[in-house]
């Protein structure tokens, strides 16, 4: 007889064979860089990276003009954003936009904790850590940076990570300044907002090592578990990921703005399609192009060389001790896989698992004042804050900020004395998000045994041969959250039986 897993097995080995012979046929070669912002402020001065959504304040108007790198020479990206000859508008804030972001003042000295997110990122990632560097200026003139240019700064090299497709080179990790955010684009005139200006970003850059989209797609996936280990921001926009394709007989190119890995077995496709057809075409060079949402691309400028960067002259160079190196390498955090076995040992459900991930700090914290029930602490800082802000109709970090920690803390702490019960633990919530002070939202006003029991009785004799659930929903009705669910249906049970 057959065995139909084997047999579905060895098709899909002889698939995927046949899937990378033909890549490698093609030569198809291709690296990431994956650029994540952190969540420590602004890189080069004491602003907060904060995007806002106000009228902004002021707004400054600028041209940018060519400059040469470090060689001497003027890069080509460089070259063609010049001939735009664009003006840019930027919209700045009173209380959160510095001279530093309007380029009218000289960098301050290097955000530390930013640093320290790097580093950690980096020894993650098993690279070699530069003791001296240099900071650079990237020549950028399309008007995402008021001064014509980014600052960046090499931290590791020679770094690898594990995959299901083997080990992949990791050629450097450096630490950037964020662009300004754009608001409105036009042919002769841009928008930006410099909100986003200086926020870190690190951006972690692979060697043209992989030949297969799906590999690809693994190991974007695993740097990103890698990043949110760290103190990154998350959400839309906070990781941008570019993939670098070429095959054989085709110059690299470079493709920008990847939100979702899962396109980019799709795009990855298709940017190979299109190089075939260029070299039947006679076309060679590569270029800088725009993922779209149906895993086409588009022209967005030549591609980059090596002549746009040169030394940042207001900044000293930047040392890393090797006691540094060694302090962050005994206190670096845990990832994802290594945080849900820990999570299933303490008896967390698979459904809240994938939850309390994300909140594991504070989970922890709160799991030392009461660690009798770690799903109960799980479902308070993940399901039943999700209750709240879809209830008062507000975002969740409105409900972090009023039912925070040292909140859920003295409620935990009423739970373990047995001045309240587990199932007023949400009602007490609620109270406290209406505005109620926490310790007045912890009187609850208990109702006894006997007076559950006796009412039990009394539902049940007046509405015969109901189930249990139905009579728990009229005794909850009646006493309105003055009891404990549990003790109360345990009564129902009694009785009825």
């Amino acid at each position: 007889m057959v065995n139909v897993d084997k047999e579905n097995q060895r098709f899909s080995n002889t698939q995927d064979r046949d899937i990378s012979s033909h890549y490698l046929k093609l030569g198809l070669k291709s690296g990431l860089e994956i650029h994540q912002q952190l969540d420590v402020g602004k890189l080069f001065c004491s602003c907060p990276g904060v995007l806002r959504s106000d009228k902004p304040d002021f707004v400054v108007k600028r041209k940018l003009h060519r400059v040469a790198g470090e060689l001497g020479e003027v890069d080509i990206a460089v070259e063609y954003e010049a001939a735009m000859g664009k003006e840019f508008e930027y919209q700045g804030y009173d209380d959160s936009t510095c001279l530093v972001e309007l380029d009218d003042e000289p960098p301050h000295l290097i955000n530390e904790r930013a640093l320290d997110e790097a580093l950690k990122i980096a020894l993650l990632l098993n690279c070699e850590i530069y003791p001296v560097v240099q900071v650079m200026r990237k020549t950028v003139i399309d008007g995402s940076n008021t001064s014509g240019f980014q600052r960046t700064v090499l931290i590791g090299y020679d770094g690898y990570v594990e995959t299901s497709f083997g080990r992949v080179f990791i050629e450097s990790i450096a630490l950037e300044e964020d662009a300004a955010r754009i608001i409105k684009r036009g042919k002769r005139r841009v928008v930006y907002r410099l909100d986003r200006l200086g926020i870190p970003l690190v951006e972690v850059a692979t060697g043209p090592v992989m030949n297969n989209p799906e590999q690809i797609k693994e190991v974007a996936l695993k740097i990103g578990e890698i990043l949110r280990a760290c103190r990154v921001k998350r959400g839309i926009g906070t990781i941008r990921q570019d993939v670098n394709v070429s095959i054989k007989g085709h110059d690299r190119v470079e493709i920008k703005g990847f939100q979702d890995p899962t396109m980019m077995v799709k795009t990855v496709d298709f940017e190979v399609e299109r190089q075939q057809k260029d070299l039947k075409n006679g076309k060679t060079e590569g270029d800088v192009r725009n993922a779209l949402p149906d895993g086409r691309t588009e022209f967005l400028r030549p591609i980059p060389g090596g002549a746009r960067m040169y030394p940042e002259t207001d900044l000293p160079l930047l040392k890393i001790s090797r006691e540094r190196v060694n302090g962050l390498k005994r206190k670096l955090p845990k990832l994802r896989g290594e945080i849900k076995d820990e999570l299933r040992k303490k008896g967390v459900s698979e459904e809240l698992i994938n939850l309390v991930v994300y909140e594991i700090d504070e989970f922890e914290s709160l799991l030392k004042v009461y660690d009798k029930d770690a799903n109960l602490v799980a479902k308070m800082i993940t399901l039943w804050r999700s209750d709240l802000a879809a209830k008062f109709d507000t975002g969740i970090d409105e409900v972090r900020e009023k039912v925070g920690e040292s909140v859920l803390e003295r409620i935990l702490e009423a739970l373990k004395k047995g001045k309240i019960d587990k199932g007023d633990v949400q009602g007490i919530m609620e109270k406290v998000m209406r505005g109620e002070d926490v310790g007045e939202a912890l009187k609850v006003e208990k109702v006894s045994d006997d007076e559950v029991e006796e009412e039990v009785r009394k539902v049940v004799k007046g509405k015969p041969g109901l189930r249990p659930n139905a009579y728990m929903g009229l005794v909850m009705a009646k006493f309105k959250g003055k009891i404990d669910a549990r003790r109360a249906m345990e009564i129902i049970k009694k009785i009825i039986s």
